[in-house]
């Protein structure tokens, strides 16, 4: 028996005197997700050089909701993994389309790194300044298989924006690394030095 949705008790109410039943659209729940899709496409401002990364994505979910308790262990949540996951796969046709893919994954294996995050919230006082710090940064190394311990320096600033909400993070290429530190990475051709792994698509919950 296929579910009705209904706008709200006053006006099936009113609408049950005259005999009939008002049905939410169909449309409605399809503008919704194409609203969600829209925001990682219209913030705009993404760039990449051979020395830096920059990057502007939505909001992260609230601490609230990125993790769990599962059998009394701390997870992460399916929003936090699904915010992760968007995140990949928006680097990643970043990363796809730049002509500095190759001098930027060459740099990235030769030094120390600089992580700035400027959260732009509907209110300077909506949510704490750290509490999208560990999502963000998790969500970016993971998608370019970077181990977040290269980052020696972090930046956080926080704005209010009712109209543009929006977060803002530059990783930049800071010293090079001892000699004897460097990790070692493998060759890759041009065409796929950009391609990073990105984590698995999460079922839903």
């Amino acid at each position: 028996m296929r579910t009705i949705r209904i706008p709200s008790l006053p006006k099936v109410t009113a609408v049950k005197r005259k005999g009939g039943l008002i049905l939410l659209p169909s449309h409605t729940r399809k503008s919704r997700s194409a609203t969600t899709h829209l925001e990682w496409n219209q913030l705009g401002g993404d760039s990449l050089t051979p020395s830096e990364l920059f990057l502007v994505l939505p909001l992260p979910p609230s601490i609230n909701h990125q993790y769990a308790t599962v059998n009394g262990r701390r997870v992460l949540a399916s929003k936090g993994r699904q915010y992760k996951t968007a995140v990949a796969n928006h680097l990643q046709g970043l990363i796809r389309q730049s002509p500095h893919r190759a001098d930027f994954f060459e740099a990235l294996g030769t030094h120390f790194l600089s992580l700035s995050i400027r959260f732009y919230f509907k209110t300077a006082l909506r949510r704490d300044l750290d509490g999208g710090l560990k999502i963000a940064q998790d969500a970016i190394c993971q998608a370019i298989s970077l181990n977040d311990n290269r980052i020696s320096e972090i930046h956080l600033y926080k704005d209010s924006d009712s109209v543009r909400p929006r977060m803002e993070c530059r990783l930049a290429m800071l010293s090079p690394l001892p000699c004897h530190s460097r990790p070692s990475r493998p060759r890759h051709s041009a065409d796929s030095r950009h391609k990073p792994n990105l984590p698995s698509t999460p079922s839903s919950d």
